[in-house]
This record gives structure tokens, sequence and C-alpha cells, in this order.
């Protein structure tokens, strides 16, 4: 246990020197007595709310939640604001500011008297990039996710975020949703604060983030209104303190264990595919190189169990917490865990689970009775995506595993808009459509353009998917059959640039391939000839993004970032 003087705030407090005396005047300036914050863990609560973020809407209740919870245990607690990465108001992608959210982290926590910090976030982009953060800073850590909204309903029928919002569209964009209905979904989809209720890119993020042990047992599922949540975050900030005081800092949570169970649980819970470049770059921030192949053997292996859409049918995360929600699904595939992984509880993985229960056997699934076989996402390779790319098996037609068909490629988005909306449109269901120039840097940020809109002249057919490809990502909440983060991406010469309107590509989904059966003395000739864009940015934080991101194999991180790079900077001098 850690005696008071060797408190990390302590190097701003306790001396008896100009320095320290200005600190702690400060803090009385504040209103605070010495008592208050000499010889106590300084807490940071960082969160991530935002009059922006309707995920986080909640948060300034749940700050105070927290804080109850640090001074029932000893500590003092500081709120300080993050940066509000959202997904729903954020252009051109949120993605583009996961990074910088990281670094503000990382630099808040180290400049400032802070001993220990709960991490507040929960939609898509903030849940990694606050654990980068911390995960670079060191200093004792836990999560606390924001938690899943309610149920949406629209005339009596059950909504899922982000999922209907696309089946709906296609529909009216087919002539069968009035504008009326249409209407009613938009104000029935999205009833309460939280994030996506679908297993999208908000709840695979924050159960990775307690499969990885950082936060409390079963924190990830709880609805963001339910009063368990209130409770949770004020447990929080009683645990963080004695986290402090035992020295438990994220370097002894986050190890290789960890990061294979954050992915082994990923699979099962039919995950957002966004999940392989968030957990990439949180693992590689701990020192641990995990790879696209090693998600890939994980997948093969672990059955898919959890049914809630968009890779399951007819449930949501209001579902899945009430059938146990994910100590239950852990608990399914526990002997696919390495259940000694530490946690921020100061127990092992396995003490966590005990006493969990399914209560709904059809919404988390047993062994014997999965959703699909495997897990939730595949990494393909093949002369179009050297580097790797990734697609959602149980969350597209069958049919689409094996196939062959023409390429219709476009080289931007209102391009490709264009092409969709005219009813005239020159396609086939067998077609291959394609949008390059979206990657990392073409985007840019890799933004959420992946799941392709299918062409009104085929959605008049009746028919629903198609094969899609892309160097962008996808909403977690999308389906349907699209391959998605090519990498290299277009943007830098990968092969996808490479590819021209009737070239045959052949998706073997079994085998892991994606190919363009074009022969490679014509690609050299095309590649000779290819011209790389013009930047995208001239100045500011795009600019330093596109000189540093890494390609999404790698997990779009800047390189100056990862653990690799060279020497933490450590503690800041007081002088």
């Amino acid at each position: 246990m850690k005696d008071p003087k060797d408190l990390r705030s302590a190097r701003w407090f306790a001396p008896d020197d100009l320095r320290s005396f200005g600190h702690r005047s400060r803090m009385m300036q504040l209103g605070y007595a010495e008592e208050d914050f000499r010889n106590k863990p300084v807490i940071g609560v960082l969160s991530t709310w935002s009059e922006l973020n309707t995920c986080h809407s909640h948060f300034p209740e749940r700050v105070k939640d927290v804080k109850r919870g640090v001074t029932q245990a000893g500590g003092f607690a500081v709120e300080m604001p993050a940066l509000s990465v959202d997904e729903s108001f954020t252009k051109p992608t949120s993605m583009l500011y996961r990074n910088m959210l990281a670094m503000e982290t990382e630099e808040m926590i180290r400049s400032h008297p802070l001993d220990g910090v709960v991490l507040m976030g929960g939609c898509d982009k903030t849940t990694p990039g606050l654990v980068m953060g911390a995960l670079s800073a060191g200093v004792p850590m836990i999560y606390l996710p924001a938690g899943p909204m309610l149920r949406g309903n629209y005339a009596g029928k059950i909504l899922g975020s982000g999922s209907d919002a696309w089946k709906y569209w296609d529909e009216r964009r087919a002539g069968n949703i009035t504008d009326e209905e249409w209407l009613g979904v938009q104000g029935g989809i999205a009833r309460s604060a939280g994030t996506c209720m679908t297993m999208g890119t908000a709840a695979t993020m924050m159960g990775i983030a307690e499969a990885m042990g950082l936060t409390l047992p079963g924190a990830s599922s709880i609805p963001a209104v339910d009063s368990n949540h209130l409770r949770m975050a004020a447990n929080c900030g009683r645990r963080i303190v004695e986290m402090v005081w035992e020295d438990l800092t994220p370097d002894r949570i986050v190890t290789d264990a960890a990061c294979r169970n954050a992915a082994t649980v990923a699979m099962a819970t039919g995950c957002s595919t966004n999940a392989v470049v968030h957990i990439i770059a949180m693992a590689r921030r701990a020192g641990v190189q995990l790879t696209l192949d090693d998600l890939d053997a994980l997948g093969r292996t672990t059955p898919l169990i959890a049914n809630v859409r968009p890779s399951g049918e007819g449930y949501l995360m209001e579902d899945f917490y009430y059938a146990g929600g994910l100590r239950a699904l852990m608990l399914q595939i526990a002997d696919r865990l390495d259940t000694s992984a530490m946690t921020v509880t100061g127990k092992p993985l396995a003490d966590n689970l005990e006493g969990a229960e399914v209560y709904n056997d059809d919404v988390i699934r047993p062994l014997s009775n999965p959703v699909y076989h495997e897990g939730s996402l595949a990494v393909l390779r093949g002369n179009l995506c050297p580097d790797g790319a990734i697609i959602k098996p149980a969350a597209c037609n069958p049919k689409y595993y094996v196939h062959e068909g023409p390429a219709l490629v476009f080289d931007s988005y209102p391009e490709m808009k264009a092409a969709v909306d005219d009813e005239n449109l020159d396609i086939t269901p067998d077609h291959v459509m394609v949008l390059r120039n979206a990657g990392p840097l073409g985007g840019p940020g890799m933004p959420e353009w992946g799941m392709l809109p299918i062409p009104k002249a085929l959605l008049k057919q009746g028919h629903r998917d198609m094969l899609r490809i892309s160097d962008a990502r996808m909403s977690g909440t999308s389906y349907g059959a699209c391959v998605l983060h090519v990498a290299p991406e277009s943007y830098v010469g990968g092969p996808l640039a490479l590819l021209k309107t009737g070239d045959t590509v052949r998706l073997d989904l079994p085998n892991r391939r994606l190919d363009m059966l074009v022969d490679e003395a014509e690609l050299e000739k095309r590649r000779a000839a290819w011209k790389q864009p013009k930047p995208r940015f001239e100045r500011g934080w795009g600019w330093m993004f596109s000189r540093h991101v890494t390609q999404a194999d790698q997990g779009c991180d800047f390189d100056f970032l990862q653990s690799d790079f060279g020497r933490t900077p450590g503690e800041p001098d007081i002088f």
C-alpha cells in the first residue's frame, strides 16, 4: 500500500516551497481547505460530455455520482472535460479525432496532479481514445461506460438505432414508406440518453473495455438510464481510490492475455467491424503486438453467441442486459478466455465471473446453439488487399460468401451517391460496388461510408444486399455483404487504386481471399500510370494527421504515439 507522501499529487502539494505554496493557494482559491486535498488521492474524472453528444447527455449527473464515491472512499475528485468525439455530428468523421482525444487524455493526466482517473466514455471513439491515452500516461485508471439507450419504438415495433435507419431508408427509397412513417421512425429510434442499443461500435467497445479488465464487473451492459448505472458510477469512484493505494496501474491489467480476452469476447458478441482498428491501437499502446491474423484466428474458433442486432435477430442491448449481460456471455466462453488475467477489481477475471448466470438463452446462446458457428469478423487477403480487409459474415447474405462479379468503381462518395439514386443505372445483383479514396488518408479519417447504399434500381427489384468493397469503415450498426478497411488504401496507391469498372472481382470467404482477376502485367501498367491524389490538408490537425496516421491494419494510431516509438517523458518537472 502507498504512503500519502508517495502519492503522485504530493509532488504538487507537499513540499514547503514557493511552487507548492502556489498550488495550495490556488486550491484554496477554489474554496477548498488543505485537509480537503492534502494526503488524499486526487482523482481526475475525465468526462467526454457535450451538448452535441447525445450518447453522453447523462454524464453531468454521473460525474456527481462518481465524485460521491470518491469522497466516500477518502479521495478528492476533480472533473476535467475531455474532447467529446461524438459519432452523430462530428464531420467528416469522428475517427479523424480519436487520436486527438488520446493525445489530450495522455497529456492532461501527465501534466496535472492526478493519482488516478475515471474515464467516462461510450460513444464510439471515446472508449479507445480515452483508454489509449490513459495507457500511455500509466496512472491507475478505471473506465465508466456510458451504457446503451433504451429500445427504440414506433407503431408497436421495436427499433434498433442505426440498423433500422438503414432498413427503413432503403424501404423509403423503394417507395414502400410514407413521409409520415419516416418521421415516426425518426422520432422513435433514439429515445433516451445512452449509446446505440444495437451491438454497434459503442456497445462493442464498452464490452471490449470490460473484457480487458478495465471496468467493474457487468458495467458495460447497464442501460444508461437504469438506476444500476448510477450505483455503478459511484462504485467506480470508490474503487479508483482503492486502486491508487494499491498502485494498480494499467500495465498490470492490459496484458497480452487481456487483449486476447477482449478480442475473443468481441468475436462472441457479433462486434462492430470498427473493433479491429481500435483493439489493435489499444493493444499496441500497451506494448502488445496484436495483429489482423491474431484476430482472424480467434474468430475462427469463437462462435458468435450474442443474439443481438445487427448480427443477431430481434434483440437489443437492453435485452442483453436483462439476459445476464457480458458477465454471462463471458461465462459461456470461459474455457476460451484466460481467466487469470488481472482486472480493475484487483482480482482475476475468474473471480468477477462468479455468480454470473444466463437468464434468457435465446439472447445469450449456449455454445451448442450459436448465432453463427464462427466469430463476428473475418480477415481477407489477396491481390486487392495484401495487408488485409475485414468482413462481417454473420451480418450478410451467405450467398455472397463465394462470389464473382464485375466491379462498378466509384472514386468519391458524391459520385457513388448520384449513381445509386439513378433508377436507370446499368447494374445487376452480381455486380460488386467499389468505393475508394475513403481510407485513413483518402477519406480523410476513414469515414463510415462502407455500407454503400443499394442502388435504387435494385431496390425496386426487391434486392436488399450485394457485395460491396471499400477502404472506408462502416457503422457498427450496419449490415450486409460489405468488405471494409482494404489495406493499403487506394489514396496511397494500394491495389484498390488500380481496379477498373468491368474488372472481375472474386470473394472466397472460406479461404479468406479477395482478388481482382487481372493479370500482373496489366496491373503493372496501371501502377506505372497511377498518380496520387492531391493532399487533403495543408495545415492544422489534418496536416498532422495525414503525416503520422498508420494504415487500418496497424490501428490508425499515430506512429509517434505507439509504445515502440520512444521513451515516455515521465513525470513533469516542477521547479
